[in-house]
């Protein structure tokens, strides 16, 4: 009797649950692309700068983001490789971060702008990674009057002159 109420009680849980989570990888969050047309020059300025130091483009992506909400990117990254990254955030945000984080989920890089700084709205590191492995890139900005923001990733490569040159970078 008390078996038969148990099986009443847990077979309906269970597959409402399993009927949940199927529901639920319906509602992954997938990266939207986003109008950039108000960033154009200055992508473009950064690329050729870039390019005039021996950079090449490897991913770049425009994406809709959300006030306050991280917007995670995984990259693959080569150990002893000279990386160049570049986040562009909607000029009229007051907080822009970007965290770096490597395999062992370890910080690696950490990086803020405020509104009125000299950089603004964008934020630029270089990185040499320790291991080839896969890195997580987490940019985000903090706009009290829009909700719905638009951002710009570049990440760059040392290939030309330098490329093999060991890199100093300040750690905060």
């Amino acid at each position: 009797m008390l078996r038969k109420s148990l099986y009443k009680i847990i077979v309906p849980a269970l597959l409402l649950l399993s009927s949940s989570q199927l529901r639920a990888q319906g509602d992954l969050i997938r990266q939207q692309n986003c109008d950039i047309s108000a960033y154009q020059h200055a992508i473009d300025s950064l690329k050729t700068l870039f390019a005039e130091k021996g950079f090449t483009v490897l991913r770049e992506a425009s994406m809709a983001m959300e006030s306050e909400y991280e917007m995670p990117i995984v990259l693959p990254m080569t150990q002893n490789t000279w990386y160049q990254f570049i986040f562009i955030g909607d000029p009229t945000s007051r907080v822009y971060e970007v965290r770096m984080y490597d395999y062992n989920e370890k910080e690696v890089v950490y990086k803020k702008n405020m509104w009125g700084d000299v950089d603004g709205n964008i934020i630029s590191f270089d990185y040499v990674a320790k291991f080839s492995e896969y890195h997580i890139i987490k940019p985000v900005q903090v706009n009290k009057k829009k909700k719905k923001l638009c951002g710009y990733v570049l990440l760059l490569k040392k290939t030309g002159p330098g490329a093999g040159e060991k890199v100093v970078t300040k750690q905060p």
